[in-house]
């Protein structure tokens, strides 16, 4: 049940007691950055089974099930983590693969322009969980690309000759200014520190499912919030507004307030551009073409994080006497 067919799916339905086969996909149905996910289907019911690109353990995996089956217990709209039989979340299946398990949820493609308001519900009903952070900010979340390395990067882009060396080059004193945004979280508790537009989809009820957990862990909510504003408000006041609004009637703790509240949001959007344009450089599983690696940084391209676009939805979201 991975690319080199080496995943079995009667073993993974033995591993995580889900039944008889009745049938399995041929190929992966979904593919992230950080894994692919396979459709299993048993008498117990349809599960997405997921097999992780990189190195995986049970003690690195271990808090954030722990804070997706929280959420899931709470009424978050999110699929049901399998816990194996001996109740671990991952299976050793064959040799060396190692697989997690998820109730199968349909699912439709990412989309920005999702209702803001119900967006807004759903992050509240994630932060209201009030899970204490156990240890400190990642830097992927809450760090500086910095500027040398910007540098380093245009440089090696325009000499391999991608054909984006020249938006990244326009972008990079945008991209150290904004760095200069970038402040030490206020209050630390466990977060998702994914909710893009990739994790939050739609469904076909008319409904929103959080997906992709793995990345859970400590920070602040507020500039959690203030990423999920820019990636579904996009430019747009009324939409950051809306948002907004529903987060705070549904009882969300965060709120975005001030220019640093984007840290995550910068810092995020930074390392994946930066790394995105690595992986052009180097192809690796993460993004095994160029192609694949082109199509992830344009991302960034094409609707830039730019100062005066935070700085609207910024004017837009901040109560009156709360700036």
């Amino acid at each position: 049940m991975c690319s080199s067919g080496c995943v079995d799916s009667a073993e993974v339905a033995r591993c995580f007691d889900l039944g008889r086969v009745r049938s399995s996909s041929t190929g992966p149905v979904a593919r992230g950055k950080q894994g692919e996910v396979w459709r299993l289907d048993t008498t117990e019911g349809a599960w997405a089974v997921k097999v992780a690109f990189g190195a995986v353990s049970e003690p690195g995996i271990a808090a954030s099930a722990a804070f997706q089956e929280a959420a899931h217990a709470a009424g978050v709209p999110t699929p049901e983590l399998r816990r194996t039989r001996e109740g671990a979340v991952l299976g050793r299946v064959g040799a060396t693969e190692l697989v997690r398990v998820h109730s199968w949820v349909d699912l439709g493609p990412p989309d920005p322009l999702l209702d803001p308001a119900a967006v807004g519900e759903v992050v509240a009903a994630i932060h209201r969980l009030d899970v204490p952070a156990d240890g400190p900010a990642d830097p992927w979340s809450h760090e500086p690309v910095g500027a040398a390395r910007w540098d380093d990067l245009v440089e090696e882009l325009a000499a391999a000759g991608a054909p984006f060396a020249g938006d990244l080059a326009r972008l990079r004193d945008e991209l150290v200014a904004l760095e200069g945004w970038i402040e030490a979280p206020e209050v630390l508790r466990t977060c998702h520190r994914d909710l893009w537009a990739d994790n939050l989809l739609p469904t076909p009820d008319g409904g929103l499912c959080v997906i992709d957990w793995e990345e859970s862990g400590p920070a602040d909510p507020s500039m959690e919030l203030a990423a999920v504003v820019f990636e579904f408000g996009r430019s747009d006041p009324a939409r950051a507004r809306a948002l907004v609004e529903s987060y705070r009637a549904a009882g969300g703790p965060g709120a975005v307030r001030r220019r640093g509240h984007f840290t995550m949001l910068i810092a995020q959007l930074g390392h994946i551009t930066a790394t995105a344009s690595s992986d052009w450089l180097r192809p690796n599983p993460r993004s095994p073409s160029r192609q694949d690696a082109h199509a992830w940084v344009a991302e960034v391209f094409d609707e830039p994080h730019t100062r005066a676009v935070l700085d609207g939805l910024l004017r837009a979201v901040v109560a009156p006497g709360t700036g």
